[in-house]
C-alpha cells in the first residue's frame, strides 16, 4: 500500500444495464440479487489453499529479496507470475504478459525501467467489456542489506489474483477479466498511472477495477470494502458479503473527512478513480509490520487469506 465521484449519466446507465441484466428472462426494470442472494458461493474444493501457500511463501521469500522495481529480485517475482499466468492458461492482451514503462524519481535521481504483467480470460457474453482485477507485486527491495519482504504488502494480494484465475478459468465469467499485477506502486502508482494512461483495451470498455492489496492478517478479523461512497451503485450487489466469510467486513476509509484514512488514492485503484471508473478496494488497515523488514510469510495467517480470497472471487461474481 502507498503511503470525483463524477461518472457521466450515460456511463453509470450502461454500467447498471450490464449489472442488472443478467438473464435474458430479466426484466431490465428489476434489480439483479445481491451477493447474499446468489445461490452458487463457492466451494472449498474451488479454492486451492495449498496453492495459496505455496505462492505467497515464494513471493514473500528472501530469494525474491523484497521485489523491488528495477532490482533483480522483482525481474524474478515477474517471472514467476507469467509462468503462472501461462500454466493457468490466460491469455495474451496483445504479444506479451509484459507492458513495459519507465519513468525518472528526482528525489533518487533514479530511471526505473519496469513491466506490468497482463492476463486475460475472455468473457463468454460480453467478450468486449472488462474487469480488471488488480495487484501491485512490487515491495521495498533491500536497504543496508535488510530485506523487506512484503508478504502482506503485497504478495498476498497477487497470490489472491492468481487464485482468482484460476477459478474462472475453470469458470469462465460472462465479461472479460484483465489479471494485472503492477510494478512500482511503491513508487508513487506508476504501474497503475501507466496502464490507465495507455490502457491495452479501450479505456471505455472497462466497467471496474478491484483491486488487492495488504489482504493477509488483521488482529481483529476485519477487513475494508473501499470505494462505495463514490459509487454506491456497486454497494447495492455487496449486500450481505458478510455472510460469505468468516472475516468481519466492513465499508469505509473512502470519504475525505478521515484525511490520510480516506484510502481513496492510497494504492492502484487511485488512477483508475481518476480516470472515473468504477472501483472496490480490498485491503486491512495497517499493522505493526508495515513497511518493515517484518512483513514476513510467518505473520501471514493462512485462513484469513483464504477467507479474503475467497472474498475477492465472490465480489468479480457479483459483478460479472
Amino acid at each position: 500500500m502507498n503511503s470525483l465521484f463524477s461518472k457521466t449519466i450515460l456511463l453509470l446507465v450502461g454500467f447498471c444495464f450490464v449489472l442488472s441484466c443478467k438473464t435474458q428472462n430479466t426484466s431490465t426494470s428489476q434489480k439483479s440479487p445481491s451477493i447474499s442472494q446468489n445461490k452458487n458461493s463457492l466451494s472449498k474444493n474451488e479454492i486451492d489453499s495449498t496453492q495459496i501457500m505455496q505462492d505467497i511463501k515464494h513471493l514473500a521469500s528472501d530469494e525474491l529479496e523484497g521485489r523491488g522495481s528495477g532490482e533483480k529480485g522483482n525481474d524474478l517475482a515477474r517471472e514467476y507470475i507469467v509462468t503462472r499466468f501461462k500454466k493457468l492458461g490466460l491469455k495474451k492482451v496483445d504479444t506479451s504478459f509484459f507492458q513495459p514503462f519507465s519513468f525518472y524519481k528526482r528525489i533518487y535521481k533514479k530511471t526505473y525501467n519496469c513491466n506490468n504483467v497482463i492476463g486475460k480470460i475472455t468473457g463468454t457474453k460480453h467478450p468486449e467489456k472488462y474487469i480488471v482485477l488488480t495487484a501491485h507485486y512490487d515491495h521495498l527491495g533491500k536497504r543496508d542489506e535488510m530485506i523487506f519482504n512484503g508478504a502482506d504488502d503485497n504478495a498476498s494480494g497477487v497470490t489472491a489474483v492468481l487464485q482468482a484465475a484460476a477459478f474462472f478459468k475453470k469458470n469462465p465469467p460472462e465479461h472479460s477479466i484483465l489479471f494485472v499485477a503492477f510494478d512500482a506502486e511503491e513508487l508513487g502508482l506508476e504501474g497503475a498511472k501507466y496502464f490507465v494512461d495507455n490502457p491495452p483495451i479501450s479505456i471505455d470498455n472497462i466497467l471496474m477495477n478491484v483491486n488487492l492489496d495488504m489482504i493477509s492478517r488483521n488482529k481483529k478479523n476485519e477487513i475494508y470494502i473501499c470505494g462505495t461512497h463514490h459509487y454506491p451503485i456497486l454497494k447495492e450487489k455487496l449486500v450481505g458479503i458478510d455472510s460469505l466469510s468468516s472475516i468481519n467486513v466492513l465499508f469505509g476509509h473512502d470519504t475525505p473527512d478521515l484525511g490520510y484514512n480516506d484510502w481513496t488514492n492510497s494504492s492502484d485503484h487511485g488512477p483508475f478513480h481518476k480516470k472515473k471508473i468504477p472501483f472496490i478496494y480490498l485491503g486491512v488497515e495497517d499493522h505493526e509490520d508495515y513497511h518493515k523488514q517484518t512483513d514476513t510469510f510467518e505473520k501471514i495467517d493462512p485462513s484469513f487469506l483464504y477467507q479474503s480470497t475467497r472474498l475477492v472471487i465472490e465480489i468479480l461474481k457479483a459483478f460479472d
